[in-house]
């Protein structure tokens, strides 16, 4: 899925030490987080434990106030969402961000449009075209790529949102609360998705409330409280319980150690 591939074991991306400032809060202090090529990552903690503000820093909405970023094993700086984007990092918020009036293949292209040169209006054909491919290799079923936005479910409109992330040369997909108000059925294709994002060589950072779709679809989870990270589990060698306490600060148990700067920020491999 890249032009330049990262070596070996080099994570997709890598931040260490990040701190970030709203006035007198400090709502991330020395945050470590990494997630590699073909790894689904959740991201979990309580309200205000700083999942949203550690994910707009890396997606460019808030530049961070220490620390740094690494791509694909290369210092990178960004500023705006702009910058991510060129980077290969492509988040899908609650929002979906989808227009109701427009169809999906104009929903795929907004803003990207392909333009016929010789008569200057849109290449319908070539943008359905990719559409239909895009969808296909996700293996996304819908009514028709002509259908208006409104009138798909919830699952479908996610996995359109998702679809759309990953067209344009993306890396890494940040997908915020997937499966939020979702049915079980509409939650099973989006999970479908997930699954196939990692399949398909991606970095996957998936932030959720909701545990029980955590631990079907992500490799490992972080838990972040308070503004830091206090938790690495692997989700096959782990409890529900175990991850409810790191978020709560609950004593139940040994409580899984952050990866480090010294360890190259690699999964601590913490086991219940």
């Amino acid at each position: 899925m890249t032009d330049h591939p990262a070596s070996p074991g080099v994570p997709v991306l890598q931040a260490t030490g990040i701190g970030k400032r709203f006035g007198a809060v400090e709502a991330l202090t020395d945050v470590d987080f990494e997630v590699y090529a073909s790894e689904v990552v959740g991201l979990v903690g309580d309200n205000g434990a700083g999942k949203s503000t550690l994910i707009k820093c890396l997606a460019g909405i808030h530049p961070v106030d220490a620390g740094s970023i690494a791509f694909e094993g290369r210092p990178v700086t960004i500023h705006s969402p702009k910058d991510a984007t060129q980077l290969g990092i492509q988040t899908v918020y609650q929002d979906l961000a989808l227009c109701d009036n427009l169809d999906v293949v104009a929903n795929l292209f907004l803003g990207r449009e392909s333009v016929d040169r010789m008569s200057a209006s849109l290449n319908e054909t070539e943008m359905e075209r990719r559409a239909i491919d895009v969808l296909h290799s996700l293996s996304v079923n819908l009514p028709s790529v002509r259908t208006i936005i409104a009138s798909l479910s919830g699952g479908q409109r996610q996995s359109v949102a998702i679809s759309r992330a990953v067209m344009w040369n993306s890396k890494l997909v940040i997908l915020d609360e997937p499966t939020a108000a979702l049915g079980v059925a509409q939650t099973r294709q989006v999970l479908d998705l997930v699954r196939r994002l990692k399949q398909q060589g991606l970095g996957v950072i998936v932030i959720s409330h909701n545990l029980a779709d955590v631990f079907e679809v992500v490799d490992r989870i972080i838990v972040l409280r308070l503004g830091r990270r206090v938790g690495t589990f692997d989700v096959h060698a782990t409890s529900p319980e175990r991850v409810v306490a790191a978020i709560t600060g609950a004593e139940f148990g040994e409580v899984a150690p952050a990866a480090s700067p010294s360890n190259g920020g690699q999964p601590t491999g913490a086991t219940a």
